[in-house]
């Protein structure tokens, strides 16, 4: 009896419901984007650490975790290869450059110099390794790949500014990977001594190789936290992170998360304040009905679980309309828009919206539940 009541009302006041449904759907898309953006935003900083195939990340000392301000020479790393646990260390460089497009325009990239066969070199879904810390080869990730259509054995110009000059490097591609962003730019993957010779920066002519981090590739991957201790005490002048904990250090990472989260935390208060004032309204138009009811033996149960019914049909076909509109829109979103939709994270905002219109509707419904026949009937 409920459903059918339930339903017989949103059927009769189809334009009044589709009101509600609509604002639903417009509150969903806005959630689902925020979340989405936080997802992109946060994948286009930590892709590539994410995905690293090691454990462990060392930086220099007293650096705070930033990779831009760490150096890690030669002669460190040896002293880490060194330490009993440690299977593989391989050094890893970042510094930023330009490709030039075959029509004449740039994109910015992350030029990554890794060692080969090393852990920090990405795995290839096409073409092959990297085989020599010299050779003038590279690995691309997808970014580059959709930008610029490569493919492998193409060339790729390299665009480096040292001072007031500009060098170009041609480049050959050798490799395909997959997304491996860092800090929001696709990325070039290079040997090590390649990286360091054409970086703006690049160390002098017979000095120490020095990168901007070593990662570390564990014997046994379930002690991390010993072995974080044992590299700390056995290596100089060194601080050992985790992946995780590296990534939260990257700059303002932590507090775009926060931001998203609070827009998100937000939205959600403001669909549950909408949805109840609108079922409040509604409560009020019909208490008359209600009490008509209820004199007829209509029980409190019957009406209050009506009204949940009709609540929680409205809210569901808002939150489906906004879910398939922003999947439609996302997927035709271009590459440089930083908009990731997983579906874990869909599955849980998609959950936390159903959840608005119960939350909002319970006032609406306790009210039902207290209004009395002949009061409501104008009788007493």
């Amino acid at each position: 009896m409920a459903f059918y009541l339930a339903f017989k009302e949103v059927w009769r006041n189809k334009g009044r419901f589709a009101l509600i449904a609509a604002v639903v759907a417009l509150i969903t898309v806005l959630v689902l984007f925020i979340a989405a953006l936080a997802e992109g935003l946060a994948s286009a900083n930590r892709e590539y650490i994410e995905k690293l195939n090691g454990e462990l990340l060392v930086f220099q000392a007293n650096t705070q975790l930033s990779t831009a301000a760490s150096r890690i020479g030669r002669s460190r790393v040896a002293e880490l290869r060194r330490v009993e646990g440690v299977e593989a260390v391989g050094q890893v460089g970042f510094s930023t450059a330009k490709l030039v497009s075959p029509g004449g325009g740039e994109i910015n990239i992350a030029f990554i110099g890794v060692e080969p066969g090393m852990p920090g070199e990405p795995e290839v879904f096409a073409g092959q390794q990297l085989e020599r810390s010299r050779g003038n080869n590279v690995i691309v990730d997808e970014g580059v790949i959709v930008r610029l259509g490569v493919q492998v054995g193409d060339l790729i110009r390299l665009k480096v500014t040292r001072g007031t000059r500009e060098e170009f490097y041609d480049l050959t591609v050798v490799g395909l990977t997959d997304r491996r962003q860092y800090f929001f730019q696709p990325a070039v993957f290079a040997p090590i001594v390649t990286w360091d010779n054409i970086r703006a920066d690049g160390g002098q002519p017979g000095g120490e190789l020095v990168s901007n981090i070593a990662v570390v590739k564990l014997r046994n991957p379930d002690e991390i936290e010993r072995m974080k201790r044992r590299i700390q005490a056995e290596v100089k002048d060194v601080e050992v992170a985790d992946k995780k904990t590296a990534w939260e250090a990257l700059p303002g990472y932590t507090a775009q998360q926060s931001t998203l989260t609070t827009q998100q935390f937000f939205t959600f208060f403001i669909g549950v304040l909408v949805v109840g004032g609108f079922f409040q309204i509604q409560t009020l138009q019909k208490v008359a009905q209600i009490g008509m009811l209820k004199a007829i033996g209509l029980s409190n149960w019957t009406v209050g679980l009506t009204a949940f019914a009709q609540i929680i049909i409205v809210n569901a076909l808002g939150v489906a309309l906004g879910a398939a509109g922003t999947l439609a829109l996302t997927a035709n979103f271009p590459v440089t828009v930083p908009i990731v939709l997983t579906g874990a994270t869909a599955l849980a905002a998609v959950l936390a919206l159903l959840a608005i219109g119960p939350l909002g509707g319970i006032v609406s419904v306790v009210a039902l539940l207290r209004i009395e026949p002949l009061r409501a009937l104008g009788m007493a």
